[in-house]
């Protein structure tokens, strides 16, 4: 009889919960292996982490920055298609989810894990994004999920059973207060929530965020920016203002996180919609996201044909939908995207914009594929120049065929007196 353990992918930040989890997961005898993704967190300890998971029993952690492919293959697809949920939210956290659950997928196979484990609640949304990403990259991988198992929840009710635990454990435990809300973040936002905030009228204290100055306190001279498109994707910043230029991926993004953070773009408090049926309240600042989301907008409609712009409005819908539910890796998510990525082929130019407390004021934009023709749309020029041949007279022919189903309802309200 094999005495060889079972092995488990734990997706471990160094936090209370992910360590008792580790060490309960020994105690149900599990190889633990602990796995920690970079993906930009504000001043993580990687090292310290790596020690923490060691002594808490995982047989190794392996921390992998996934910065530039995050940046590259996530963050940027986002911002190609316009991607936000419902009207508001930029998808930081939910934008995150396929990105870590594709390097587990990766870690549980080269190390023959049959098992992945998370610390995801089971009220909320990245249960739902690691299990779903995790079962279409790796069909036959076992979820745990010790915030629905009812021996877990039973041996702890709250904060106090965790603490009391570490102890029995000697589980070293971050001696700082913790505070009053709940943090998750990477490069592309910072999201709070819980505890004050489930007060739906309690406001964020300034103290809490991390990546953007307060508008109020933001500088009193605005800068200019430039930023390049290429087919849809950002490839250069300039910062007119003072020289500064990035062409990475990555640079060119956490520039952007800089420059709009300084200038208070990016905060946004709002109430959401959980795919699990319940609605929670969030606090997010997004800077970077912010700043390039206006960008690209802008840019399209220098260079992008009416009608696909309005089916591509609608393609970037379903994509916010679809990343926020977790189905990233679903058949209907690829053709989303690929589809995208055919309206984005002439999305090509430079957006101009000044930053100002809070403000993104776009300032111009050029393309070397415009569809603007300022002759055409000139008030001053009758026609459309010399390069267009546009009667303005055929607007009548135009306004009488485009009113026939207008007249046609309006005679049938009335047909039955109705307004």
């Amino acid at each position: 009889m094999s005495d060889t353990k079972p092995k488990v992918v734990l997706a471990y930040s160094g936090g209370l919960d992910t360590s008792v989890i580790l060490k309960w997961l020994c105690e149900k005898g599990f190889d633990v292996i602990a796995f920690c993704a970079n993906v930009g967190q504000f001043e993580e300890d990687f090292s310290a982490i790596k020690t923490k998971a060691v002594t808490c029993g995982a047989s190794k952690c392996v921390v992998t920055d996934l910065r530039a492919e995050y940046v590259k293959d996530y963050v940027f697809e986002a911002i190609k298609s316009n991607a936000i949920y419902e009207s508001r939210y930029l998808l930081g956290t939910s934008i995150a989810r396929p990105c870590i659950s594709k390097e587990m997928i990766r870690i549980a196979t080269e190390e023959g894990a049959q098992y992945i484990a998370h610390g995801a609640t089971g009220k909320g949304n990245d249960q739902v994004r690691f299990e779903m990403c995790a079962q279409a990259l790796s069909p036959k991988i076992q979820a745990i999920a010790p915030w629905r198992d009812a021996e877990f929840i039973e041996s702890f009710k709250g904060r106090k059973d965790l603490l009391a635990y570490c102890t029995k454990h000697s589980i070293p435990v971050d001696a700082k207060p913790k505070a009053n809300y709940s943090i998750d973040e990477n490069l592309f936002h910072t999201s709070y929530e819980s505890g004050m905030l489930e007060d739906a009228m309690c406001g964020p204290v300034e103290s809490m965020f991390k990546m953007t100055t307060s508008p109020k306190d933001a500088p009193e001279q605005a800068e200019t920016i430039r930023i390049e498109f290429k087919k849809g994707v950002p490839i250069k910043i300039t910062n007119t203002t003072d020289g500064t230029e990035h062409t990475d991926p990555l640079d060119l993004f956490l520039y952007c996180n800089h420059i709009a953070g300084k200038h208070g773009i990016g905060r946004i408090d709002i109430v959401e919609n959980r795919f699990v049926g319940i609605k929670s309240r969030g606090v997010y600042e997004t800077p970077g996201g912010t700043l390039l989301r206006e960008a690209h907008l802008d840019i399209e409609g220098i260079c992008m044909d009416r009608e696909v712009k309005r089916i591509s409005e609608m393609l970037s819908a379903e994509f916010a939908r679809l990343c926020y539910n977790g189905f990233w890796f679903a058949p209907e998510m690829e053709l989303v995207r690929n589809s995208i990525d055919f309206s984005q082929r002439d999305v090509e130019g430079v957006v101009q914009m000044e930053l100002y407390k809070g403000n993104i004021i776009i300032t111009g934009r050029e393309s070397v594929k415009s569809l603007y023709n300022a002759d055409l749309a000139s008030m001053d020029i009758e026609g459309g120049g010399e390069a267009f041949d546009y009667n303005p007279a055929d607007a009548q022919g135009f306004i009488r065929i485009n009113s026939v189903r207008l007249k046609t309802y309006a005679a049938l309200r009335a047909k039955f007196g109705e307004e």
